[in-house]
């Protein structure tokens, strides 16, 4: 039995009372926050911006065992003024059209702190993803961008490859987009943006777009939105999406959960390399490049090229599909970039045909998920006002030894909790 209500808000006692009764399925509308200025809430018609529209489907014997929620775009962001949607619809025009300007603004939304702008964001995302699965329909279900991850320690000559790369790239007439995650200061978010000066050709260059983005201390070195920025890239229309990390360390984890390949540049005489990099890292690896294969370097590159090909049949294989492989490259004179092109698009089509990469991309989608929610979470605790007075506290009698760390937690979550 069907009951369409519609409420302003659905209070608590009436759910609960409802939960009580025999009916299947209830459909509720309300409008997020209209209110009179006597606080007391006036009718919306049906059709009104920022509606939810919530349906619970409760069994005959009262207990609810399914619950589907379907929110309204507007509704998550109580109603866009004339300004914000025109702002979005122009974003977004823009965007699809493949205008760089509109791009560029609409990875800066992204990157907001500013809690309205992050709201546009995700109206903006929204309409973004919608046209995205429409585009992947007409392209049978596949993706419509090969997204790769490029890391390694400073001074592989990250910057050189993915110059000379990129041009060969957009000479073959694909459309380039490179997301440098950029090294900055945790006090003043600032960063260096060195990686754009280095790339000097192909930041000129309109089939290619180059976004550098600061850190700011968050997920080891990969920004929370560096995600949405792929996003973004794929919707104007870029069909490669490099992600270049800082360096060796944990932001190379986080770059595995967004992309589809991970390529690791190692130099050719960089000390004891197999000590130096760490394990995870090069398990994760679905192509290790040597750089710098030429002149007197050739001799070395060999031996560590031998050296990881040995490595990594030790390691256990990320892929039941794909064997990583070993190759060396020199940007400086060409050698092995057009054969390691070729080794990309040889793992792209394996992963796809095993159904692998599709496989990979919702399990990504989903960690990717939860790590926001952790991020989040976390600083909803700490801004608690029932745990913002204690921390100082505790944290002094932490520090002083007058007090374990987890009882220190135990008392705060306690305090969190009973707020709650």
């Amino acid at each position: 039995m069907n009951i369409p209500m519609l409420l302003q808000y659905p209070p608590q006692h009436v759910l609960q009372g409802l939960l009580r009764t025999p009916f299947r399925c209830y459909h509720f509308v309300f409008h997020p926050r209209p209110h009179l200025g006597s606080g007391i809430p006036r009718a919306q018609p049906l059709s009104s911006p920022g509606l939810h529209c919530a349906k619970w489907m409760l069994p005959s014997n009262g207990l609810p065992r399914k619950l589907c929620l379907q929110t309204a775009l507007e509704g998550h962001t109580e109603g866009l003024s004339d300004k914000e949607q025109r702002l979005v619809d122009k974003l977004y025009a823009g965007l699809i059209q493949g205008q760089r300007a509109c791009l560029a603004e609409a990875i800066t939304l992204v990157e907001s702190t500013h809690s309205r702008k992050k709201e546009l964001a995700q109206v903006l995302l929204q309409k973004v993803l919608a046209h995205h699965r429409e585009q992947e329909k007409l392209n049978k279900g596949k993706p419509l961008a090969f997204r790769v991850g490029l890391s390694g320690p400073p001074g592989a000559g990250k910057s050189t490859f993915i110059e000379y790369f990129g041009k060969m790239l957009t000479e073959r007439g694909h459309k380039l987009s490179v997301l440098a995650v950029d090294p900055s200061s945790c006090t003043s978010g600032g960063s260096l943006l060195g990686d754009k000066t280095r790339m000097t050709e192909l930041s000129r260059d309109m089939n290619a777009y180059i976004r550098p983005s600061p850190t700011r201390g968050t997920l080891g070195g990969v920004t929370r939105t560096t995600n949405e920025a792929i996003l973004l890239c794929e919707g104007g229309g870029y069909d490669i999406i490099l992600v270049e990390t800082v360096g060796v360390g944990q932001s190379e984890f986080a770059v595995a959960d967004m992309v589809d390949m991970f390529i690791l540049l190692l130099p050719p005489a960089g000390g004891d390399e197999l000590q130096g990099i760490k394990r995870g890292i090069v398990e994760m690896a679905d192509l290790v490049a040597i750089t710098k294969s030429d002149g007197d370097l050739i001799v070395p590159a060999r031996r560590i090229q031998a050296e990881y090909v040995s490595a990594l049949k030790l390691l256990r294989r990320r892929s039941g599909v794909w064997k990583p492989k070993v190759i060396r490259i020199s940007a400086r004179s060409g050698e092995g970039i057009t054969e390691m092109w070729d080794k990309m698009k040889e793992f792209w089509e394996v992963m796809l045909v095993s159904g692998e990469l599709a496989a990979k991309r919702q399990k990504q989608q989903k960690v990717w998920m939860w790590s926001l929610i952790q991020e989040n979470v976390v600083e909803h605790f700490r801004t608690h006002p029932a745990v913002r007075e204690q921390i100082p506290l505790l944290e002094e009698r932490v520090l002083s030894g007058g007090l374990s760390p987890g009882l220190a937690a135990d008392l705060l979550l306690k305090a969190f909790k009973s707020r709650h």
